[in-house]
């Protein structure tokens, strides 16, 4: 009864009613009937020992359990901040819920900050109000390198600026991988220098300060020290930094989300959110919902197998496979603003869609639930397209090819014809000779192909009308 399987239960219940003999005939179990119950009873009394089973608690097990929702409820009314803080370190090992948890914290309009190497500790923790992202929790940086950085911290005070950090952690067991993500998450975002910048100079910066250890050890004294040391002037001559405007915001929160788990600074998906929630009947919640009732009561109220559902997300990860046919179909993670959920492109959905089937990009999704017991539920498509905001819609691209040799037509005319297989052509292009203009038919044109049209054919050449 507990595991709810349903093959076993039906065996089961014969038993129950009509016992069980052995090969000679012997009685093991006498069952219902031989006891003088009638089947009917029988049948009524086996129901509601399977209905109380599917999720059931005795007296004082409940007891408890009410006595811990109350106060849980109390801790999450009264101390809204400090609840969501706990609520998310119970997950730092995991992150497959931290999205969830994130979510609710902009519905309580708890802010979460991000990671700080002079406010964060390993754990999320909470100030004025907000909550504080733990440095625990950044891909390849451990909570025994965190421990010694927050113990210099306490001991020698608060970092002045990248360099006094990498300074000071030099001899502790910060390696350059541990760096580069403490970067790339933000930590060092206070000091003024955008991620890019230190992105390219923060193994410059690190060699100079190996050198100049060496240098000491071997009882060399440098100019350095002969020189005035106080702070900038010492900053500013010793070390260079390889000036950078920031990544774009794509690059960006791409980066973030590698590091953190999750989009922290703003998700790609918020720009659709209005959009997603309007033409999509199902997300990765209600997906995880799913399994969860599955498990608890063997039965699904909202949702059933093979049910047709429209969904949308960002593609995180794409794995491609060759079928024993020597077919191509893949498995598509996708993310939304809650968790993510699996995706399977069979043959004929992926040669149809392989344009949109690429990570990072935003797909509307449409398919049917696959939903089995042993496994999480997963969608199978039957079509995958790119989203577009409506700002992004290209209505007409013109190309001056008067001074384009041969091999230049060319790659416009090889162009036209890729993008005007793909979905969503809708963009008409025209080509400009000597002021006569002549029209090419629609094509599939966002902001990134237009740039890309820019990249192949010249700025000059290529115009929005």
């Amino acid at each position: 009864m507990g595991k709810k399987k349903l093959d076993v239960m039906a065996k089961e219940r014969e038993i129950f009613i009509h016992g069980q003999v052995d090969e000679e005939g012997n009685v093991i179990v006498p069952g219902c009937v031989r006891n003088g119950i009638d089947e009917k009873s029988a049948n009524k009394i086996f129901d509601e020992m399977a209905e109380f089973a599917k999720y059931a608690f005795n007296k004082s097990h409940a007891a408890c359990y009410a006595v811990v929702a109350y106060r849980t409820a109390y801790l999450k009314a009264y101390y809204p901040e400090e609840f969501m803080a706990a609520t998310l370190n119970s997950f730092l090992g995991n992150l497959d819920k931290i999205p969830v948890y994130i979510e609710e914290c902009k519905n309580l309009n708890i802010s979460i900050l991000n990671p700080s190497i002079n406010e964060s500790f390993a754990k999320f923790t909470v100030k004025n109000g907000k909550i504080r992202y733990g440095m625990g929790s950044i891909k390849n940086v451990g909570t025994a390198v965190v421990d010694d950085i927050v113990k210099e911290r306490e001991q020698n005070g608060k970092f002045e600026s990248f360099t006094d950090f990498c300074e000071r952690v030099a001899s502790l067991t910060v390696n350059r991988k541990c760096i580069e993500s403490l970067i790339k998450a933000g930590c060092f975002d206070e000091f003024g220098k955008t991620r890019s910048t230190l992105t390219a100079s923060f193994d410059d910066i690190l060699d100079t300060i190996n050198s100049s250890r060496k240098e000491k050890m071997e009882n060399q004294v440098s100019v350095f020290d002969l020189m005035d040391t106080s702070g900038q002037e010492k900053e500013s001559k010793q070390y260079v930094f390889h000036e950078l405007e920031e990544f774009d915001m794509k690059d960006y929160l791409s980066m973030e989300k590698e590091m953190l788990g999750i989009y922290l600074s703003g998700h790609p998906l918020e720009n659709f959110k209005t959009k997603i929630a309007k033409t999509t009947t199902i997300n990765s919640l209600e997906i995880a919902e799913i399994d969860t009732e599955l498990q608890e009561t063997g039965d699904l109220k909202k949702y059933k197998e093979d049910e047709y559902i429209k969904t949308a997300g960002i593609i995180s990860k794409v794995k491609k496979k060759i079928t024993k046919n020597n077919s191509q179909m893949c498995f598509v993670t996708i993310d939304d603003l809650y968790g993510s959920f699996e995706v399977i492109v069979f043959e004929s959905v992926f040669n149809k869609c392989s344009y949109a089937i690429e990570e990072e990009k935003i797909v509307f999704v449409e398919g049917r639930l696959s939903i089995r017991e042993d496994e999480p539920t997963k969608i199978i498509a039957s079509n995958i397209k790119e989203m577009v905001q409506e700002d992004d819609v290209i209505s007409k691209i013109t190309v001056n090819i008067t001074e384009f040799p041969e091999s230049k037509k060319q790659e416009l005319r090889d162009a036209i014809h890729y993008f005007a297989k793909q979905p969503n052509a809708t963009t008409e292009v025209e080509v400009l000779i000597h002021e006569e203009s002549r029209s090419c038919g629609k094509i599939f044109a966002d902001k990134q192909v237009l740039k890309k049209w820019i990249e192949l054919f010249g700025e000059k050449n290529v115009k929005i009308t």
